[in-house]
């Protein structure tokens, strides 16, 4: 994004509007057909897309059969790729369309490829089909049969012509995109991976395909392997009504794919029209090419079959001016699926991840005890869950636990009420060991205020109480010959929320330092709506998962029987910062983008979908408010906490947003500036 663009434009952020039309159609009418796609584009145009895709042989009908060698025929296609021409002039869009063209007395079924009245290139289909229901070699040559690399068309000169064709948008050079025709997805080594290679981030498939039963699975799994596999958006459109069915049915079925992320789909064996929109992140598949080195080493590998792609380069117009946000839906909590099962099935794989990690290190050191501090908070309920299951594994029983709550200077009666019931719930060994004492006495040995009975309650008041848990921890496992696993999650590495060295920064083995906050809730719960501790342990947890965020540190003004301290009004709301990280950490992406993903997924509190948050915890952002906690953010974590993460104990990672082990997904130096990123963040704005 630059000064001076509009903010709330989804172009001026590196997306594209892409389309996927079904057109009805008639079999050998191609004026007919012309008018069909001709409304479909007005459609598209309104909707502000740029690019839109056609069915295979859209201007004849794919079953028109022996037909295809009648010159009437033939000549109507022409006639009509004429009249879509003359329409397009005022439309500011790039289409594709699907027809036969005969060029050196040779038939080919071709994708013409249109923009402004101009054609700006025709790429023949490369794989016929010639089995069972298929008898494409009847009547169509194979693309790599041309001699000819340029035509005339509908008396244009120099159309450039063949499978090897990139073309390139000017004013959006990440949009570059790739035309094979059916069948080449179907084969082994597709086309469009070549062309990936050789620069498409966005790959077109005009197909026909006639529907079978179980086809259309096969169909999601095919396009979305391939544009997983490319690294690239995949737009597949399927021939619907108005096709012969003398002997074959049809479903009109559009899929729009990126990187393996169903965006948009269309509505099967629909007899009405149907034009299917949605957003591609242009910069996510830079971005994923970037940092997937393996890609680039394909691209050496092929590098002498690249050499022969062309690239077409094309100037469009597009609409950066105005407010446009996208339709396709950002979850709000991008570590948390909205879809209850999907859910649910990730947080038992995260569950296993950690139970797996932490049963290797205690069969690795010959270690039969964990020792773990219990606060009755998210973390430590997260990492107690992991250790019982971890003892139910390796066939241990769970009084091999060692857990301790440790009550300091500002501990509430709720939450050690909550430790005891969840130690209980558990079974394992439940102590209650008082900081106070040697909190105290360190305070004195240090000359702090505090202890000459003065209420002074700074970082060195907190960080005491905190090095006073883990040295107790420590020295309680040497003690029994147990292994201390640390509760720090991965939110609060990213925003160095922890106490250095001797603090809950430390750990024998971390379990859960690549789980964010927001998916440790989501997994509680998960093991709570399971009852995997049987019914009263889950209200326990339940009630954790109410309590304040909190490290209970500092003391309240008065008696409470909940947390004084809240983190969250301090550092501000983990469900924004764990936002924040994931687009940071996963996509690299710059403030600017991050507070609009941000923006798109937040401002609207009916928007999209909650993943079992009670309606009284759901909460909507302005984009001043992400702003300001956007900051808070690259703040602390540009600039203030690396030095945290560089010396951070073993963790499995989790998920494939990423991790901050720096021997792992993440290495930073510990001394480098925030600049450029609160730079950038000046570009967002305040107020809508």
């Amino acid at each position: 994004m630059r000064a001076g663009d509009e903010f709330f434009n989804l172009y001026n952020h590196d997306f594209v509007r892409v389309a996927v039309a079904v057109p009805a159609i008639r079999v050998a009418d191609p004026a007919f057909n012309a008018e069909q796609t001709i409304a479909l584009l007005r459609q598209a145009a309104e909707q502000r897309a740029v690019l839109v895709l056609f069915p295979e042989l859209g201007l004849s009908a794919y079953s028109s059969d022996d037909l295809f060698q009648q010159r009437a025929l033939l000549d109507g296609c022409q006639e009509a790729l004429r009249t879509i021409l003359d329409t397009s002039a005022s439309l500011p869009l790039i289409a594709v369309v699907g027809m036969p063209l005969q060029v050196d007395h040779l038939l080919y079924n071709s994708a013409v490829v249109l923009s402004r009245g101009r054609v700006l290139g025709v790429v023949p289909k490369t794989y016929l089909p010639n089995y069972r229901e298929f008898y494409e070699r009847r009547q169509f040559t194979p693309g790599d049969a041309a001699r000819a690399d340029e035509i005339t068309l509908c008396g244009q000169p120099g159309v450039p012509f063949g499978s090897r064709l990139l073309f390139q948008v000017e004013e959006q050079p990440l949009l570059t995109f790739h035309v094979e025709i059916c069948e080449d997805v179907w084969v082994p080594i597709p086309p469009s991976s070549a062309a990936a290679l050789a620069g498409a981030t966005v790959l077109l498939n005009l197909s026909a395909s006639n529907i079978t039963i179980g086809k259309a699975d096969y169909r999601h799994q095919l396009v979305a392997s391939q544009s997983s596999r490319c690294l690239a958006a995949y737009l597949y459109s399927a021939a619907g009504p108005g096709e012969s069915t003398t002997d074959l049915a049809w479903d009109g079925h559009a899929l729009i794919y990126e990187n393996g992320t169903l965006l948009a789909e269309s509505r099967r064996f629909s007899q009405e029209p149907q034009l299917l929109c949605s957003e591609v992140d242009l910069e996510r598949l830079s971005q994923e090419r970037m940092r997937q080195t393996s890609f680039g080493e394909a691209v050496l590998r092929e590098r002498a079959r690249l050499e022969g792609f062309r690239t077409v380069r094309c100037s469009l117009d597009l609409p950066r001016q105005g407010r446009l946000l996208p339709q396709r839906r950002y979850e709000r909590f991008p570590y948390v699926p909205a879809d209850p099962r999907t859910r649910d099935q990730r947080c038992a794989e995260v569950f296993q991840i950690q139970v797996q990690g932490l049963a290797k290190r205690l069969q690795f050191t010959g270690l039969q005890r964990v020792v773990i501090g219990v606060s009755g908070g998210l973390d430590s309920t997260q990492a107690l869950l992991v250790c019982a299951q971890t003892m139910d594994l390796l066939g241990y029983p769970r009084q091999n636990i060692l857990a301790y709550t440790m009550p300091g200077f500002a501990t509430s009666g709720r939450t050690r009420e909550q430790a005891w019931e969840l130690m209980r719930a558990i079974g394992c060994q439940a102590h209650e060991l008082d900081i106070r004492p040697s909190a105290l006495q360190l305070l004195r040995d240090i000359g702090h205020p505090f202890a000459q009975g003065e209420p002074c309650y700074d970082v060195t008041f907190e960080n005491v109480q905190a090095g006073e848990r883990t040295n107790h921890l420590f020295r309680l496992a040497n003690l029994h010959n147990g292994l201390v696993v640390g509760t720090g999650d991965l939110s609060e590495l990213a925003l160095g929320w922890c106490t250095y060295g001797v603090g809950d920064h430390m750990s024998h083995y971390s379990v859960n330092a690549s789980v964010p906050k927001t998916l440790i809730q989501h997994v509680i719960r998960w093991v709570a709506d399971t009852e995997r501790l049987g019914p009263e342990a889950s209200e326990t947890l339940r009630r954790i998962l109410e309590t304040e965020i909190s490290p209970e540190l500092v003391p309240g003004a008065g008696d409470s029987a909940g947390p004084a301290q809240a983190t969250e009004a301090v550092i501000g709301p983990y469900e924004l910062h764990d936002f924040s990280l994931y687009y940071t950490l996963r996509f690299g992406y710059a403030p600017p983008k991050v507070a609009f993903l941000a923006y798109c997924a937040w401002h609207d509190l009916e928007q999209g979908g909650w993943p079992d948050i009670p309606p009284e915890r759901r909460h909507q952002y302005d984009i001043g408010t992400i702003r300001a906690h956007l900051r808070t953010f690259l703040w602390r974590f540009f600039q203030t906490s690396q030095f945290k993460r560089s010396c951070i104990p073993n963790a499995p990672k989790v998920g494939s947003g990423g991790s901050l082990s720096p021997r792992g997904d993440y290495r930073a130096p510990s001394d480098s500036e925030a600049a450029a990123w609160l730079r950038q963040l000046d570009l967002v704005p305040t107020t809508e």
